[in-house]
């Protein structure tokens, strides 16, 4: 079974013209009912949180702002998205998401949540498409819930610095915050991750892997975590158009393999997260996100 996080408000809708792709929320589902990948019961449909599940990694300023609508002209501008109170409701449901695929991932090895990876937004600020930062909140969740849960790896392989998520962990040795993103991508001014590995425009297939296989198996080595969340963006893919990578969408599934198979070879539960892509074609989106699912369901169905 893939406990896989989904509401049909994930498909938020948008201004006509708007370079977020949100179809790929009812594509993706669909895909992969369609192909027997996931079924019916695999599903579950999140809940917003309570305030304090939230609050753990937001300030309470800026989250009854957000849920007021009372950000300022500036702030709205700097998440991309135009604000309402669906808006709103979409971005916690989905926090409650990863929230909700951590606790069952305890149970069941691994969970997804269709959308998520919301890894740019800040404690007292959102920015880049990101409101509410998912995966943080779900970290600090199972620190606070789970005893066993006493050491978290978030890792981050968006084409983009999680810059949010590295700022809200600063100071929270409990949790090592690894990116390995594009170095000249968005955004302009980096935070600190734990570690960072910044990479070249053009990166290839053989050069990531090569990289990843380099690093990650070391830093389950040092870091000993309990709990993985892992932030699978397809951004790198070589047809995005915000990203400067060269990643096919088969080295895109082999990043897929390497870090789920290590997750699974350890029996670290890890919840996955689909993050970022904006190919040309919505194909070419749903197809690599597609992938990651299939991997998992290779090693966990």
């Amino acid at each position: 079974m893939l406990p896989i996080a989904f509401a049909p408000t994930y498909a938020h809708p948008l201004p006509s013209g708007h370079r977020f792709p949100m179809l790929k929320y009812e594509l993706l589902p669909e895909q992969l009912l369609r192909e027997g990948t996931a079924t019916e019961t695999d599903f579950f449909r999140p809940q917003p949180p309570p305030d304090a599940d939230v609050l753990r990694v937001h300030d309470a300023d800026y989250y009854q702002r957000l849920r007021r609508g009372q950000l300022t002209r500036q702030e709205e501008r700097a998440t991309g998205f135009p604000w309402s109170g669906a808006l709103f409701e979409r971005e916690v449901t989905i926090l409650g998401g990863t929230i909700e695929g951590a606790r069952r991932a305890l149970q069941t090895g691994v969970a997804f949540n269709i959308a998520g990876g919301t890894h740019h937004a800040f404690r007292a600020r959102g920015e880049g498409f990101c409101l509410l930062n998912d995966q943080a909140a779900a970290a600090a969740w199972l620190l606070a819930h789970v005893p066993a849960v006493r050491q978290v790896l978030i890792v981050d392989l968006d084409v983009h610095q999680g810059n949010g998520t590295a700022a809200i962990f600063q100071h929270e040795p409990r949790v090592f915050t690894f990116s390995m993103h594009g170095a000249r991508n968005y955004p302009a001014r980096k935070e600190t991750s734990d570690l960072d590995l910044p990479l070249p425009d053009g990166t290839d297939d053989a050069t990531y892997l090569r990289l990843l296989a380099d690093t990650l198996p070391r830093l389950l080595d040092d870091v000993q975590p309990d709990f993985v969340f892992y932030l699978a963006g397809v951004d790198v893919l070589a047809t995005d158009k915000l990203g400067y990578l060269a990643l096919s969408r088969d080295g895109c599934r082999q990043r897929d393999e390497f870090v789920l198979g290590l997750c699974h070879r350890h029996r670290l539960p890890v919840v996955t997260c689909m993050g970022g892509g904006y190919s040309e074609r919505i194909i070419d989106i749903v197809e690599a996100h597609a992938n990651t699912f299939r991997v998992a369901a290779g090693l966990w169905g």
